[in-house]
């Protein structure tokens, strides 16, 4: 008796962790069922996808989403709107908040949120303090939780852990692999005086190509001490590609779609503040050397760190205007403008968007080869939404 299916997408090229091929999908009641020849199958609908390309859903694992206590910027809603029309199927939520996600209450409190209101599927970061260190081994493995986060350098918020011990501290405490903005804090504090007011040009000059790699350096030493893994997030700077290049063995790292697009000092003449964000938009040799990165298998995910903020605080005056930008209804859209310009393949853009953030959920393990995410792992899942190691809390 021959299978049937509600759908059936028919004929087209499936774009996958394990290649590209012409297969069939099944979905039944609104899950995959099946993948493959299905031409003796019977469904109530068939697609001819004959043309066309099919990916897995996109996992956009670095977003601001503002909700508690910033909603004037954004609430859960309406960034999960935005993810969909995107083609954005599963975030990972950051935590710096009012009050950030730095306890169980907080973690929960915003899952309670995200129910029956977000239209992806979702998981937050826990941010870590000096405060919490000792619980972070239990606060990430809750559900809803998708890593700790910690700040090394200040951006938007108030969670900063700067300092080895500190950092040392939360290695030891954690059982996952954590999450890092690498910015060296005591040397953005020591060049503030080469922040120019009105220039936002003066930005990636006052967070310097240094402070970064300083940083990095730093995080990777720790890392290798303490036995722990690591997500080094938004690398902008060639010089940490080759430095994590060396580091594969505890290091995973993302780039973003701006960090990829934009280039300085152009887009501080052409955008102002609105092209202000942390860690900087940097000039081309770093763009490049992050385009290579991406080439030679250094860079593990893109995430868009989407991060709103009102018209009104973006137009502050360099350096009092607030630091971030949107992006996470625009990551798809513009890096298959790249795949389309031939910077980078639609296999790669699927492994750096879907198996890439996998590994950023995965357990210490002894290796960091990602594990293999494929349509066929997806049976039984959700239509356009991808297995997690641990699976989503959406």
């Amino acid at each position: 008796m021959a299978e049937t299916y509600d759908l059936i997408l028919k004929g087209g090229t499936v774009v996958n962790h394990d290649g590209e091929g012409a297969r069939d999908l099944g979905i039944r009641a609104g899950r995959f069922a099946a993948i493959g020849d299905l031409s003796r199958a019977a469904a109530g609908e068939v697609i001819d996808c004959r043309g066309l390309h099919l990916l897995p859903g996109v996992i956009d694992s670095h977003v601001h989403f503002r909700e508690p206590g910033l909603t004037h910027k954004e609430d859960l809603e309406s960034g999960s709107r935005g993810a969909v029309l995107g083609g954005v199927t599963a975030v990972f939520e950051m935590p710096n908040t009012d009050p950030s996600t730095t306890s169980a209450a907080a973690l929960a409190d915003k899952v309670k949120r995200a129910h029956h209101r977000m239209h992806c599927d979702f998981a937050f970061y826990v941010g870590a303090t000096r405060e919490n260190t000792h619980e972070l081994g239990e606060l990430e493995q809750l559900p809803g939780a998708a890593a700790v986060k910690v700040f090394m350098g200040s951006s938007t918020g108030s969670l900063l852990i700067e300092d080895d011990d500190g950092v040392r501290a939360v290695l030891k405490a954690i059982r996952r692999r954590a999450a890092f903005h690498s910015e060296y804090e005591y040397r953005l504090n020591e060049r503030m005086n080469l922040r120019i007011d009105g220039d936002p040009r003066s930005h990636p000059v006052w967070r310097d190509a240094i402070a970064a790699l300083t940083c990095t350096q730093r995080l990777i030493r720790l890392a290798h001490e303490t036995g722990k893994r690591v997500h080094v997030l938004h690398v902008t700077t060639k010089d940490e590609i080759a430095f994590l290049a060396q580091h594969k063995d505890v290091a995973s790292a993302e780039t973003t779609p701006h960090h990829l697009t934009l280039v300085a000092p152009d887009c501080y003449e052409r955008l102002g503040t609105r092209a202000q964000m942390n860690p900087p938009v940097r000039d081309a040799s770093h763009r490049d050397g992050i385009w290579q990165g991406l080439s030679d298998g250094v860079l593990d995910t893109i995430g868009s760190d989407h991060a709103p903020h009102t018209l009104a605080e973006k137009a502050h005056p360099y350096p009092k205007a607030h630091s971030g930008m949107t992006g996470v209804q625009t990551l798809v859209p513009i890096m298959l403008d790249h795949v389309n310009a031939g910077r980078l393949s639609l296999l790669r853009f699927v492994d750096l968007t879907s198996a890439g953030p996998a590994l950023v959920r995965s357990t210490n393990r002894k290796s960091d080869r990602r594990p293999a995410l494929t349509w066929s792992s997806m049976i039984g899942t959700n239509v356009c939404t991808p297995v997690m190691p641990d699976g989503l809390a959406g």
